[in-house]
């Protein structure tokens, strides 16, 4: 019996080309009765079809029509059958950030790679964290703050000079973005069941925004973050490709 695939593209022009030749080929199924969702695009659509398909049961298996692609695999018009039915699977819980802004107003989110606080002006935010309700640091002066998953260390966090954490780790990244005080300060490795809580001090006169994969929320003055283990996105790649491999190769470029 052949699989039932349902494909999604990016806007680019490559993409739809290759939506195009990938539907004559094999067809295109509606998601909610698929047996797997091909994302064609970058790591940017790979996430945002992620987001948007949480509640499907089909797992989301990504080709690369982008740039980076860590998220994707090669792209092939051949074989795709063979492919999906030898694809190993991940399962990537996201993180869930309620934002409460200076209005009193409450913002939720999902991230898959990272939660992110940045200044909004011209000077550097001023944040105090705390760890399970408990004031890790009273005052951490910096351009910015982020916490990434496993599968989000490798891009904004690795940027920032966080470390890259194996896919299979209960571990979160909390990574200090050009902290002054203190001085080089660069983060620490926190338990997946953590809850973080970053504070805004003085956010009239240092401003902050707070960003859940790419969504963004101005005027904060209380981040929470936590891992969500009720929702677990599933994510296919070749065999010898999948996310463990691609980040033990990263720490060797």
């Amino acid at each position: 019996m052949s699989l039932r695939i349902a494909f999604a593209a990016s806007p680019a022009p490559i993409a739809q080309a290759a939506k195009a030749g990938l539907t004559r080929r094999y067809g295109d199924h509606a998601e909610d009765g698929a047996d797997v969702i091909v994302a064609l695009g970058g790591d940017g659509f790979m996430l945002s079809t992620l987001h948007r398909t949480q509640d499907l049961a089909a797992p989301v298996y990504g080709m690369n029509r982008g740039t980076v692609g860590f998220l994707m695999n090669e792209y092939s018009e051949h074989g795709l059958e063979e492919r999906l039915e030898q694809a190993q699977e991940e399962v990537i819980n996201p993180l869930s950030m309620l934002a409460t802004t200076q209005d009193g107003q409450s913002h939720r989110a999902l991230a898959i790679n990272e939660v992110s606080l940045l200044r909004a002006g011209p000077q550097a935010a001023r944040l105090r964290i705390s760890v399970d309700g408990k004031v890790r640091m009273s005052e951490l002066v910096c351009d910015g703050a982020l916490v990434a998953t496993p599968a989000g260390s490798t891009a904004y966090n690795y940027s920032a000079h966080g470390p890259i954490l194996p896919i299979g780790s209960d571990v979160l990244a909390l990574t200090a973005m050009a902290a002054f005080r203190p001085r080089r300060w660069r983060g620490a490795l926190l338990p997946k069941t953590a809850e973080v809580t970053f504070e805004v001090l003085d956010p009239d006169k240092r401003p902050v925004m707070a960003e859940a994969d790419a969504r963004a929320v101005r005027n904060v003055v209380q981040v929470d973050i936590k891992s969500e283990p009720s929702i677990a996105h599933r994510v296919l790649f070749d065999p010898g490709h999948g996310l463990e491999e691609r980040l033990i190769r990263e720490q060797f470029v």
